[in-house]
């Protein structure tokens, strides 16, 4: 905050007027994430007003992603928020996807849920143990990371990464499931539930947890509507948004699964929405799985796909139409394109501009994490300080996608 402002409203460091105390929270202190700090004026413990800066991690992601071609900037799409990886890598090719007007195999379809929802159970993990944490309960952060491990496997085994998975291509995949792979997800998947339990035996009952958490940081549905807030904080104030419901994609709307909601509106709430999420995201595994079609993952289109390894070595057509599309990317049709899908946290979408050529003219993200955080500041206005913890935990961001 510029010290002329503080001045005006808090008076001068040390005069006799000055009534509150301001205090920078980060963004060194390990339950702000990343690089945010929040300038706090407190009255006592109390806080009176809270001003988030976001800090800078210089990506640029948006610039960036203009100056490579369509294919060359999938890799920053799993660089933004970096534990949903799978889910942001899905919504940009859907976009670009769009634009070309492609239509995917089932199968491209069903792996794309598949990666999906194991994305969301792992983000779900690493809130779950990171927020425990944050509050003093170390073993939720053991708990959650042992069983999060399990789908870094996965997806090293289907991806070759573990957090950037770069897992997508515009009309398909970058490979198909291994051999065996829904046989050993699965019996992960069989076992899962009654780790959940775990989870929920270690916190819902636990009578520090319920009084860090219950009654804290409720807004009204409609002031979270209004600051465009999404995902678990919406729903745990009783409006059940959920995009793969409201404005379904890819297969959701072929899968039985409910929207979890919750009334209270408070920490606790959100908490509860992110566990019973992470038991329906295991009852839409089991349908893809159980469901899972044959053919191929990719389409036959070549205009947008490199031809095949084997194709290359043999004939000097494909080895030119390689050369030219891994350098000069491939032409996408003249206009704009946006298609959202349902992140972890949010609401997630590229908002694509094409001029025709083959690199976008404008890439604009909607990242869940840095609209819902402009909620934070309502929500620790009168708060205890310690209350601001449990509050920045509640919203779940990931820094990487607030920097622009």
């Amino acid at each position: 905050m510029p010290t002329d402002i503080l001045e005006e409203q808090i008076g001068t460091p040390g005069s006799v007027t000055q009534k509150t105390m301001t205090l920078n929270l980060g963004p060194q202190h390990p339950s702000t994430h990343g690089v945010l700090r929040l300038v706090l004026e407190l009255d006592g413990e109390t806080v009176v007003n809270c001003i988030p800066h976001m800090g800078y991690l210089h990506t640029g992601f948006e610039k960036n992603m203009e100056a490579k071609t369509y294919h060359k900037a999938i890799p920053y799409t799993d660089r933004m928020d970096y534990l949903s990886a799978m889910i942001y890598n899905v919504a940009y090719v859907q976009s670009v996807e769009k634009l070309c007007g492609i239509e995917i195999t089932p199968r491209c379809a069903y792996v794309r849920v598949l990666v999906s929802e194991l994305q969301r159970l792992a983000s779900h993990m690493v809130w779950y143990g990171t927020s425990g944490m944050d509050l003093g309960a170390s073993t939720t952060f053991l708990y959650a990371f042992r069983d999060r491990e399990d789908v870094l496997n996965f997806f090293e085994e289907l991806s070759g990464g573990r957090m950037t998975t770069s897992y997508t291509r515009v009309g398909g995949m970058a490979a198909d499931l291994t051999p065996g792979f829904e046989k050993r997800c699965k019996e992960w998947l069989n076992a899962l539930p009654a780790k959940i339990d775990d989870y929920e035996a270690l916190l819902t009952h636990n009578e520090i947890f319920l009084e860090r958490t219950q009654s804290i940081g409720y807004i009204a549905p409609d002031r979270l509507l209004a600051l465009g807030v999404t995902g678990p904080v919406l729903r745990a104030a009783g409006v059940a948004h959920d995009l793969r419901k409201d404005n379904p994609y890819l297969i959701y709307d072929q899968l039985d699964f409910k929207v979890c909601v919750e009334e209270a509106g408070d920490v606790y709430a959100r908490y509860k929405v992110r566990m019973a999420e992470m038991r329906e995201s295991v009852k839409i595994l089991h349908q893809v799985l159980d469901g899972m079609p044959g053919g191929d993952i990719n389409i036959s289109d070549d205009k947008y796909r490199r031809p095949p390894k084997d194709t290359i070595m043999m004939g000097m057509e494909e080895l030119i139409h390689h050369f030219k599309i891994a350098t000069a990317g491939f032409p996408v049709p003249e206009g704009d394109a946006y298609v959202p899908v349902e992140s972890s946290k949010g609401e997630c979408g590229f908002y694509i501009v094409s001029d025709g050529s083959g690199r976008p003219q404008r890439v604009r993200v909607r990242p869940p994490s840095f609209v819902n955080l402009q909620a934070l500041p309502e929500m620790v206005k009168g708060r205890m300080i310690a209350d601001v913890v449990a509050l920045i935990g509640s919203i779940d961001i990931v820094l990487g996608e607030v920097d622009r």
